[in-house]
C-alpha cells in the first residue's frame, strides 16, 4: 500500500478517537491557562488508520504523533501524509539513527542521551539533506535531551548536572543538522501516580532545575526558549501546572494496547 486513500477509516472508530482526543485537549486547556502545550498523541502499536482518522478529520486535524519503535515509525511515515509531524519517543539506540534521519517529516527525537547518538543523528541527517533531490524537505531534526531525573538504573537518560549540560552544549555548538528543543524526562512510575495539579512531582522539579542550569551554563538568553517535555496519561495535568510544554498521551486517546506481536501497521 502506498496511497493513504486506500486506507479505510471506520466512522465509528474515528468518532470515538476524536472524542477521546478532544477530552484530553479540554483537560490540557483547563490547566494550561492559555499557555500553549503541545499534545503528542502516542500511536505506537496502533494502526495507521487510527492516525489518519485524527489527522484528516476537520474537527481534529491533529498534527503531532509519537512512536516508540523506529521501524514502525518509518513504515507509518511512508504510508501517511507528509503533513504529519512525527516524534520518536522510544529508547534510542545508535542503530536507529540512520532510519530516523531518512524521515523527512520527523519533527523531534525526544530521547537523545549520549554524545554518540547525537553525532550519528546529526551525520545521517546531514547526509540525507546532501543527497536529497529537494533538500528543503529535510529540516533540522529537533531533539530533546533525556534526563534520568529519578536515578533509576532501568531508566535511560543523562545524569542531572554536568552530563546533561555537556550533551546540550555538544548539540547546540557542534551538530548543525540538529536543533536543541529542550529536555525530556519520564520519571518514576510511583511518583507519576501520585502527581496531581496540587501535588508536585519531584522528577518534574528536577527537570525544571536542569533546564535552568543548561540555559545558564550555555549562556542562552531569555529570548531562547528551552522546552520541558514531561507528562503522560497518568500525570500530564500536574506536569502542565509545573511548566511542561509538551505532554505525551497514548492509551487515553487510542485505548489500551495489545501485545506487540499482534500489532499491525494497517488494519
Amino acid at each position: 500500500m502506498s496511497e493513504t486513500t486506500e486506507m479505510k477509516v471506520d466512522p465509528a472508530r474515528a468518532s470515538a478517537l476524536i472524542s477521546q482526543l478532544q477530552g484530553v485537549k479540554d483537560k490540557i486547556a483547563a490547566v494550561a491557562k492559555g499557555r500553549p502545550v503541545r499534545l503528542v498523541a502516542v500511536s505506537k502499536l496502533k494502526p495507521a488508520n487510527d492516525i489518519l482518522a485524527l489527522h484528516e478529520a476537520p474537527q481534529a486535524n491533529h498534527l503531532h504523533f509519537g512512536e516508540n519503535y523506529s521501524q514502525e515509525l518509518s513504515q507509518k511515515a511512508e504510508l501517511l501524509p507528509k503533513t504529519i509531524q512525527w516524534h520518536f519517543i522510544g529508547g534510542l539506540q545508535s542503530k536507529h539513527t540512520k532510519t530516523l534521519a531518512k524521515i523527512p517529516n520527523l519533527f523531534c527525537v525526544s530521547s537523545i542521551d549520549t554524545v554518540k547518538k547525537a553525532e550519528l543523528l546529526d551525520k545521517y541527517r546531514g547526509d540525507q539533506i546532501k543527497a536529497a533531490a529537494n533538500p528543503e524537505e529535510y529540516a533540522k531534526v529537533k531533539v530533546h535531551v533525556q534526563v534520568n531525573t529519578s536515578g533509576e538504573e532501568s531508566k535511560s537518560g543523562c545524569a542531572p548536572g554536568q552530563e546533561t549540560v555537556e550533551l546540550c552544549k555538544k548539540i547546540e555548538n557542534e551538530c548543525p543538522n540538529l536543533e536543541l528543543l529542550g529536555l525530556m524526562t519520564i520519571g518514576a512510575i510511583a511518583r507519576s501516580r501520585e502527581t496531581t495539579p496540587e501535588n508536585e512531582n519531584e522528577d518534574f522539579v528536577t527537570l525544571r532545575e536542569q533546564r535552568d542550569l543548561v540555559k545558564k551554563e550555555l549562556g542562552l538568553g531569555e529570548e531562547r526558549k528551552l522546552e520541558l517535555s514531561m507528562g503522560m496519561s497518568e500525570d500530564f495535568e500536574g506536569a502542565i501546572v509545573m511548566g511542561s510544554d509538551e505532554v505525551r498521551i497514548g492509551s487515553t486517546i487510542f485505548g489500551e494496547r495489545g501485545p506487540k506481536s499482534e500489532a499491525v501497521v494497517v488494519a
